[in-house]
């Protein structure tokens, strides 16, 4: 029954559509109608500018690291133990944010909160992977680019750890690193075409646009 609610939770944590709201409470408009047409705060930026797709990517990731850190003490007890809960309910909340059962099953990409989610499992792996984040986006001004090489980041990281390097890293840390990974390329097919056509919007977080 604790297990049933936490993971019920963390879906629903997960589902909260920040950016979505943020769009209405900003300038009354539906983000995924303008932009790229993404529930997340990449198009947040996009529309409203930096202040805005700071806060909203700071609270999504929050949504992640809150249902994998807290959320999941709630089911504690069973025959899990604590990390393998953490992992359960922080994917739970990468569900809810791509398929927010508050936006019609419409949300974001999954991005943030997942990096929520391995912030609380996993913290230095998440370092490099921003690492990578930002290198790519300085280098290019994709973002979706950027969001793919950091994700498939952690599991190539947490591989060479484990089986070159030698580490103790549990095999369940590695399994959720690639099912995030799996989930967020899944989540960006569409821009993978853009990018391929030479389509994709550039965002210049670094640089103005010419």
């Amino acid at each position: 029954m604790y297990f049933f609610a936490a993971l019920v939770l963390s879906y629903l944590l997960g589902s909260v559509p920040v950016a979505l709201i943020a769009g209405f409470v900003l300038g009354r408009v539906d983000i995924r109608t303008v932009g790229s047409g993404n529930a997340g705060a990449t198009n947040l930026y996009r529309v409203f500018g930096a202040k805005p797709y700071a806060a909203v990517l700071a609270i999504d990731m929050a949504k992640g690291f809150a249902a994998a850190e807290w959320a999941s003490q709630l089911a504690q007890g069973g025959s899990l133990d604590r990390l393998q809960l953490s992992i359960i309910c922080g994917v739970a909340a990468v569900l809810g944010h791509v398929f927010s059962v508050f936006a019609r099953f419409k949300g974001g990409k999954g991005v943030a909160t997942a990096a929520g989610v391995m912030l609380a499992v996993a913290p230095w792996p998440l370092l490099a992977a921003v690492a990578v984040y930002l290198l790519i986006v300085a280098l290019t001004n994709y973002v979706s680019l950027g969001s793919i090489g950091a994700a498939l980041s952690v599991p190539a990281w947490l591989a060479v750890s484990r089986f070159v390097l030698g580490s103790e890293t549990r095999g369940e840390v590695y399994a959720v690193s690639v099912l995030l990974a799996a989930l967020i390329l899944a989540t960006h097919r569409a821009n993978i075409q853009r990018l391929l056509k030479g389509e994709e919007l550039k965002t210049y977080f670094f640089k103005k646009s010419d």
